[in-house]
């Protein structure tokens, strides 16, 4: 008979978290495969958002998992009125691509060190400034974005040299350069090195500011 005092030997902890990691993987490999065959005809229906929404609920019981908690926000939204918009689909879409298609694999994303985001990122203000967003976005489609700096006061407009912010969203991949939102961020990068007072940031710092919590 086993002892209680051998539950938590140093082994057995190692044990569970190998055990817990391969749950992980095995669970990343299995979106994968989800999102591939959901984006594979170019099309999200309202019952392939559901079969992918109910899957990020079990996964996300067993795993804790950054990835699978933000796609599990953006499928919550999209299912809300139980209808899948024809922006919603192209939104959607897009993430699961970008989970499929990435070098790294799936959700891995773009991290500040190989974006050209300001260093250190700046305090963010609203009132009389003037944002532009490009890329997909875990707060919500880029509409919901420009709201929330509309109701602070900010002005949301293409990106141009007046531009104070641009905001960088979460799902971007490595192949960000030749995306079709790359080219903003070229843009603002070369105007920043010239001079012009244009402050790149990501989703992550934007989020901190627009929802008040410093």
């Amino acid at each position: 008979m086993w002892g209680k005092g051998l539950r938590d030997r140093p082994d057995d902890k190692f044990l569970r978290a190998v055990g817990g990691d391969r749950i992980a993987s095995r669970q990343i490999d299995e979106l994968i495969g989800l999102a591939r065959g959901i984006a594979a005809d170019g099309i999200v229906s309202v019952a392939e958002a559901q079969v992918l929404h109910d899957w990020l609920v079990a996964a996300q019981s067993v795993i804790d998992q950054p990835l699978v908690r933000d796609l599990l926000k953006r499928v919550d939204a999209v299912l809300r009125d139980n209808q899948v918009d024809a922006e919603e689909a192209s939104d959607l879409l897009s993430i699961l691509k970008q989970l499929t298609e990435s070098p790294g694999g799936a959700g891995e994303l773009l991290r500040s060190t190989t974006l050209p985001l300001d260093n250190p990122q700046p305090d963010l203000s609203f009132s009389g400034k003037i944002y532009c967003f490009t890329g997909t976005f875990v707060f919500g489609q880029r509409k919901a974005c420009e709201e929330a700096v509309s109701r602070k006061g900010a002005t949301c407009a293409a990106l141009t040299q007046k531009t104070d912010f641009l905001v960088v969203g979460t799902y971007v991949t490595e192949s960000w350069k030749h995306s079709a939102f790359g080219n903003k961020i070229l843009h603002a990068s070369e105007w920043r090195e010239r001079g012009i007072p244009i402050a790149i940031v990501s989703e992550e710092h934007w989020t901190r500011f627009v929802r008040d919590v410093h």
